[in-house]
């Protein structure tokens, strides 16, 4: 890592994208323009997608795997890419129907890149938010999240930009070096303030409640998925997570967290290995969150990929009363090409072996009742769960003290493993939540409420961990009303379009 600090680049890469906007170029050339500065934001953070090869061992050909691999890159990364294509015609054909100001299309361009991810982060394909770019270099920019989620710092983002884009707009096409001045002087004004805010946020004390500590014990077990779906390493897999769980309850944990698919089986818990597990938790009235596989529908064999809290009998009867409580999270957010198949009449005959088991994998419900952890109500999410900032936020207004993340991120290299903390690092920060964090291969970690890493592993390592969490109740603006940025932009944008419409009819 350079001194310098990368994610400083966000707050001026997307200058020539409103330069082509400033122009007024063609329709088609500002789709083009969009296109490829996606293809280049996009393609530049997922190459990670290209290490799902080899997928040998799945008995796909070498060919075929590379196939794979560069059909999935390419996917994810046109997908993305459509935002910024998207947004260039919208603004480009708005302007050249209502002659807004400046400012006036910096007020719509903001408003409408933000609504495009809003609707990008319902579907199935998300995590590429401008807003990861921040995290988790810039803390400070970051609590700007309290305020309204992850679109806070994506508005902040496009914003500066726009203002910086306009200076030199007017510095090379009007050739008026008085307005470029004024122009730059906004850019840092609104940058100035919008890390004063941040820096605010960041500097309120934790103000951690003594009685709320939790003694967290987390296992990252480190069996490759090529290696631990065979029978032998899915003994071995049971044998590590269920000694390494002994030890760490020996160790005064008061709760243990694995990571997603730790069991690779289907969990049943009528059978040897399953109760293994259920006595073990028993003898040492210590509640295990074990990542497993849990059949859905007998009738058809759809599975899900869950997280189930195995609980001793003793804290059995202090769940919520009167409460929809379960011990049982299912994944909302199924990875696409590795958990089930996109477009499956047209893709599913070549893909299909991806699965890792012989079945339908298929997701949780949004709206799912409050996890009861044994150890108070926590937001849970597995995997991809995590760049959905909408799926931790409802669980935490529910009631969630703390967050729970269970990951396999087996066969990504670690750039990939340090974005998907990032994610954890803005959930914590939004939802002034600490976080607990269990992958597969790295990076586990655990993360306090201003998404400073307490405790991280080293990756492609086995690790087991005790480590200190506490429960919170607050409530940030986020958690309280939502996403409620968006709607208020929106209502400035019409306003502002009205306006201009007005004036250029008069």
């Amino acid at each position: 890592m350079g001194a310098w600090p990368t994610w400083s680049l966000a707050w001026i890469a997307l200058v020539p994208l409103w330069l082509v906007v400033y122009r007024g170029v063609g329709i088609r050339y500002g789709i083009l323009c969009g296109l490829l500065w996606g293809i280049g934001y996009q393609g530049t953070l997922l190459t990670w997608v290209l290490h799902l090869h080899p997928l040998m061992w799945l008995g796909i050909p070498w060919l075929g795997s590379i196939a794979i691999a560069a059909a999935a890159y390419l996917f994810v990364v046109l997908w993305g890419a459509t935002i910024p294509a998207v947004w260039v015609w919208l603004l480009s054909t708005l302007q050249r129907r209502v002659s807004l100001s400046r400012w006036g299309q910096i007020l719509v361009g903001t408003t409408l890149w933000c609504s495009l991810e809003a609707l990008a982060s319902l579907t199935p394909i998300y995590g590429t938010s401008l807003a990861i770019t921040q995290s988790p270099g810039n803390l400070v920019g970051l609590h700007l999240a309290r305020l309204s989620g992850y679109l806070t710092i994506t508005a902040a983002l496009v914003a500066v930009n726009a203002l910086v884009a306009a200076g030199l707009f007017s510095s090379v096409q009007i050739r008026e070096r008085g307005i470029y001045h004024r122009w730059l002087l906004a850019a840092l004004a609104l940058l100035g303030a919008i890390h004063l805010v941040g820096w605010n946020l960041y500097l309120r004390p934790l103000a951690n409640d003594e009685t709320e500590t939790l003694r967290i014990g987390i296992i990252q077990g480190n069996i490759p998925t090529r290696e631990k779906l065979t029978p032998a390493n899915i003994r071995l897999a049971r044998d590590r997570y269920l000694n390494s769980y002994k030890r760490l309850a020996a160790s005064g944990a008061n709760a243990v967290l694995t990571p997603e698919g730790a069991i690779p089986d289907l969990w049943n818990p009528r059978l040897r290995d399953s109760n293994l597990f259920y006595q073990a938790v028993q003898a040492t009235e210590v509640p295990l969150w074990l990542g497993t596989f849990v059949l859905a529908s007998t009738e058809d064999f759809h599975i899900y990929q869950s997280l189930l809290a195995l609980l001793p009998e003793s804290l059995q009867e202090d769940l919520l009363d009167n409460k929809p409580v379960v011990n049982q999270y299912n994944k909302i957010k199924l990875v696409p090409l590795g958990e089930y198949v996109p477009l499956q009449w047209l893709l599913g005959g070549l893909i299909d072996r991806l699965s890792p088991l012989d079945t339908t994998m298929i997701p949780g419900a949004a709206q799912q009742p409050q996890f009861a952890s044994g150890v108070g109500p926590a937001a849970v999410g597995i995997c991809y769960d995590s760049a959905y900032g909408w799926i931790v936020r409802r669980q935490v207004a529910q009631g969630g003290q703390f967050i729970l993340t269970a990951s396999n991120n087996d066969p990504y290299p670690r750039r990939m493993m340090g974005q998907h903390h990032g994610h954890d690092v803005i959930q914590a920060i939004a939802t002034d939540r600490w976080a607990a964090r269990s992958t597969n291969t790295g990076l586990s970690a655990i993360v306090d409420p201003h998404g400073r890493t307490q405790w991280s592993s080293e990756p492609n390592t086995y690790d087991a961990q005790v480590n200190t969490i506490y429960r919170r109740d607050t409530k940030t603006a986020y958690v309280r009303w939502g996403n409620w940025l968006v709607p208020l932009l929106w209502m400035l944008s019409v306003g502002c379009i009205v306006r201009s419409s007005k004036t250029a009819s008069s």
